[in-house]
């Protein structure tokens, strides 16, 4: 089931790259549509690229975050798509809006609450992380400045709405382990979305 790639000791499957893909390539799909509707044209192309290396990114590196902190603590973990919330966002996001609940990194192993509050913190982490770097990318980079301010606002967006304290979110486990680190995480969040 398991295939060892070149990356130190983590772990994949087939099934998992294909869950991945289908999951970014979902989500990206659904965002364009929300941001510039269905006609299939020059525009709606490049706002799948945006979408595609902004959210697109974020939720892969977030869920890879996920995956690579949970193997460090000796779990096994793997992504898996849920294609019904798949179709579910990109459904909605003919309304002009998107829900994204793309799938989870599923755990097998044993874990304190602390190394799963930090396995759950290091999804939303992340995308903080990223946020910084698109906001980076736009002072050394200004002509790409529609890019990285895109990536800038989804990706404060996406770490902040992970953070949502209940159901099978990040911020219920971390919560759950130390709500001064939740509340310093959406805290975080918040600054990030008021500042910039």
């Amino acid at each position: 089931m398991y295939q060892t790639i070149k990356l130190g000791s983590i772990k994949t499957s087939r099934t998992e790259l294909i869950d991945i893909a289908k999951a970014w390539l979902a989500v990206s799909v659904a965002f364009t549509i929300a941001g510039v509707g269905v006609a299939v044209s020059g525009r709606f192309l490049l706002s799948l690229l945006i979408s595609m290396m902004t959210v697109g990114l974020g939720f892969l590196l977030h869920e890879l975050a996920h995956k690579f902190t949970a193997q460090r603590y000796g779990c096994t973990a793997e992504f898996r798509a849920f294609d019904q919330m798949l179709l579910f966002a990109i459904a909605l996001s003919f309304l002009g809006f998107v829900f994204a609940a793309p799938g989870a990194v599923m755990i097998a192993g044993q874990v304190t609450r602390k190394e799963n509050g930090i396995i759950s913190a290091a999804g939303p982490l992340t995308n903080y992380a990223l946020a910084l770097v698109f906001l980076a990318l736009e002072f050394l980079v200004p002509a790409g400045r529609i890019i990285w301010s895109s990536g800038l606002s989804i990706n404060i967006w996406l770490g902040l709405f992970n953070m949502l304290p209940f159901w099978n979110f990040d911020g219920k486990k971390i919560w759950s382990w130390n709500p001064l680190i939740w509340g310093a995480m959406v805290a975080c969040g918040v600054l990030f979305m008021v500042v910039f």
